[in-house]
């Protein structure tokens, strides 16, 4: 069973649309969700949990309609947004009494665990939290109450690159046992890189592409050549390309293959950021 699947999914606003969005996210993977700010990432997330309601499209989570989730499956769901301060006014352990009454799946050894892993203090009022202490506290709540899917909406913006390195080491943790799984937006293409297995890029409310991130990493390329190399470039080959003041940078799904094919050109690797830069500011032919 996959964890989650969306199917033409279409939200309309005033100034805005999301359009026919489709993808998978398999059980026991990780899945990033990516595109600059306004691309239309959190109305997905939105919509995945119902608080948004869609204009088209199917979505299915853990096996059920999102339009018709259980209480169940809703435990199932582990959630985590950018800024909460629902429980600003209280203290772990008073948060702690509350969730016991609202989980019925609520697991104290695990919240304790990640209380202490993460040098979270009892007594302390949340509002006095620091911003990375409050993500944490938020994913530690997201855990324990024995999730199948996590789902975080930019819950590592903000944070230093050490705290950022010790939640995605959590995030890893998490799915090895092949029953869970994650869907994560962000920005930061860095984390990404490290702990996805999937890549889903949406921007100006299209999806783009959703894709093993190896598949991204390890095939996509950014060719730099001259403007008669480029004239010689089939067509077929170039999915976007972007004019520098020295060279012109073409992005292409083979860099092996485009090496052997056009040696008068440089194939580098291309990362996250290169393809979302090419494709958002990079022309078709």
């Amino acid at each position: 069973m996959d964890a989650l699947i969306l199917n033409n999914v279409t939200k309309k606003y005033d100034s805005f649309e999301l359009k026919d969005i489709s993808f998978t996210l398999p059980k026991g993977s990780i899945m990033g969700l990516i595109g600059e700010n306004g691309a239309g990432k959190s109305t997905i997330i939105n919509c995945i949990l119902n608080l948004t309601e869609r204009d088209q499209g199917e979505i299915n989570v853990l096996g059920q309609t999102a339009n018709h989730l259980n209480l169940k499956i809703r435990e199932d769901i582990g959630v985590v947004f950018d800024v909460s301060d629902f429980y600003d006014s209280f203290n772990l352990l008073q948060v702690e009494n509350i969730l016991k009454e609202i989980y019925k799946q609520w697991d104290s050894k695990v919240f304790k665990k990640y209380k202490k892993q993460f040098s979270l203090p009892d007594k302390k009022r949340i509002k006095d939290f620091s911003r990375g202490m409050k993500m944490k506290t938020s994913i530690a709540i997201a855990l324990s109450h024995q999730p199948q899917l996590l789902i975080l909406d930019e819950a590592t913006s903000g944070l230093d690159p050490i705290m950022r390195d010790e939640i995605l080491d959590v995030f890893m943790e998490f799915v090895q046992d092949e029953h869970h799984s994650i869907l994560i937006s962000s920005h930061i293409s860095t984390d990404l890189e490290k702990v996805a297995d999937y890549i889903t890029f949406v921007h100006e409310g299209r999806l783009i592409l959703s894709s093993s991130k190896d598949e991204l990493i390890y095939q996509y390329g950014i060719m730099k050549c001259r403007d008669n190399d480029f004239n010689n470039i089939s067509k077929e080959d170039i999915i976007r390309y972007r004019r520098q003041p020295y060279e012109i940078d073409v992005l292409v799904k083979n860099r092996e293959a485009m090496a052997r094919k056009y040696p008068k050109c440089i194939v580098d690797p291309a990362r996250l950021d290169d393809i979302m830069m090419l494709y958002v500011k990079g022309e078709e032919v």
